[in-house]
């Protein structure tokens, strides 16, 4: 029988000394019981200094999480997980819980500098929207600075093709500048025809700009962006994520697409530069819109990438040059507007809401991806159930299977409100499309989901004009006759199975 001395005893019970005989224990010298109980009161303390700061972590970080007052239906979600599986959860909200509305990546005096140089010659009728959308236009005007620009010329560019030859062309025809930035810029024959075009500009001493977001262009190897650094190109990535600087700043994604050449020519829209933009997919064509812009809608673009070039390269750029006279081609007023994960307002977000609460008529929405906030859900919702012909188009086949399961989880609803939803049949539909009443359309880069709307920096065209506004309905329409309509009755008897996984998919919403 093993003898075990009071010591010996507490040491094995509290100290974990794991193994020890206590029998060896209590026979050892002096000397080297004092040593052996030294090392288990060093691995106590070190053991109870790691739970009490992992203890401050996780509580401190549930008391950041209650302080920043969000939603109770994103809060308390955070807090069970943290408190759950503190050590996941302190993870999984270091890369994609962080709230950063209160923090901003350009001080307000740098803004204004950027934006000071606009032109601002406009008539009077630039500043008359009808009555039932100036609550739409105050809004991008107070939380997003943005000004009603008057008489630009919009040509649509309805697949890849159209718009990389109108792009190179009005690339070759560059005399000042090229500002160009893109969620993606593949390496493939697309890209590669674009980077020509942009190096042989550089060559005959046009000043070449262009912004990559580091995480949309991670498959693309270093040597595709330095031959145009060694060409003469000013080359920057958006919040580039490396080791051991990685952080949040993966979440928070760049999916803008502007280019202006000249301060006269714009282009803005959902389409990459990427092969598959061109050629379409494996299973179909690629059905996307791009827009070119030409006159005073391309200041709102300019500003746009200057601030967000300003962010990379600290490099204020306000010349007049920058921005020249503009000349007035019809009697449409658009607003350029951009948002992102930082800055106190989700302005795109608010400006659909309100669009589509200000609706009397119709709603015409295409989207790639629907997963869309709560407030924006019960938008539409209540705008099918007041009457308003609510149509949403979706891709029948997506790129990504498990935001296409989470995208059915939010169509039951909106059928049930007496929304129709139509499904895209030839290939996959990228398009970004909103139009309200013949008179308002918002074309630009954001999705219909969390992540465009909270997590991304997005720019959208909120465009007042009503020739522009039957043209996109036209496009709309033509679409529908190569789409389906979902039939209610068919849809909800769907497998329990499958409706159960769908709304498992939707948990998950604000990450995909």
């Amino acid at each position: 029988m093993k003898r075990v001395s009071s010591v010996g005893l507490f040491s094995y019970l509290f100290f974990g000394v794991e193994g020890v005989d206590m029998y060896i224990f209590c026979n050892l010298a002096p000397t080297e019981k004092g040593n052996m109980l030294l090392t288990v009161y060093i691995k106590l303390i070190i053991n109870v200094i790691f739970i009490l700061l992992y203890s401050i972590t996780v509580l401190g970080t549930v008391i950041v999480v209650i302080a920043e007052n969000r939603n109770p239906l994103k809060t308390i979600p955070w807090i069970i997980v943290l408190i759950l599986a503190p050590g996941i959860g302190l993870v999984f909200y270091f890369f994609f819980g962080q709230d950063n509305r209160k923090q901003r990546i350009i001080s307000r005096r740098t803004y204004k500098r950027i934006l000071r140089p606009r032109q601002s010659k406009q008539p009077e009728s630039a500043y008359s929207v009808p009555e039932r959308f100036v609550p739409l236009a105050t809004l991008l005007s107070k939380s997003n600075q943005s000004p009603l620009l008057y008489g630009t010329k919009i040509d649509v560019l309805a697949n890849g093709s159209e718009m990389m030859h109108a792009l190179i062309d009005a690339i070759h025809k560059a005399k000042h500048h090229v500002h160009i930035q893109y969620y993606i810029f593949s390496d493939d024959a697309t890209g590669r025809m674009l980077k020509d075009a942009l190096i042989e500009k550089a060559k005959e001493g046009v000043k070449v700009r262009l912004l990559y977001d580091d995480v949309g262009c991670w498959n693309v190897k270093k040597r595709f962006f330095r031959e145009m650094k060694e060409a003469g190109i000013e080359v920057y990535p958006f919040l580039r994520v490396v080791f051991p600087i990685f952080s949040s700043k993966v979440n928070y994604r760049n999916h803008r697409k502007v280019v202006v050449i000249d301060g006269r020519i714009g282009f803005m829209g959902g389409m990459n530069i990427a092969d598959r933009y061109v050629q379409g997919t494996e299973w179909g064509t690629w059905r996307d819109l791009h827009f070119r812009f030409d006159g005073m809608g391309v200041q709102g673009l300019q500003s746009a990438f200057l601030i967000d070039w300003y962010v990379v390269s600290k490099e204020v750029l306000n010349d007049r040059a920058y921005y020249p006279d503009p000349l007035i081609h019809n009697d449409n007023i658009l607003q350029v507007a951009t948002s992102g994960p930082v800055g106190q307002w989700r302005i795109l977000l608010q400006a659909f809401i309100v669009s589509i609460a200000n609706a009397k008529k119709y709603v015409y929405i295409q989207t790639p991806y629907f997963l869309p906030t709560e407030g924006l859900n019960q938008a539409l919702q209540s705008a099918a159930l007041g009457g308003v012909d609510v149509r949403l188009m979706l891709p029948k086949k997506s790129d990504t299977k498990a935001t296409n399961w989470a995208s059915h989880s939010y169509v039951d609803d909106m059928v049930k409100a007496g929304a129709k939803i139509y499904f895209y049949l030839p290939g996959f539909l990228h398009s970004k499309l909103m139009v309200v009443d013949d008179f308002l359309t918002s074309v630009g880069s954001a999705n219909i989901d969390f992540r465009s709307f909270e997590h991304n920096f997005e720019i959208n065209a909120f465009v007042y004009q009503k020739s522009f506004a039957e043209k996109m309905r036209d496009h709309f329409l033509e679409d529908m006759q190569h789409s389906e309509q979902l039939i209610m009755s068919r849809w909800l008897r769907r497998p329990r199975s499958q409706r159960f996984f769908e709304s498992c998919m939707r948990l998950f919403s604000p990450l995909l």
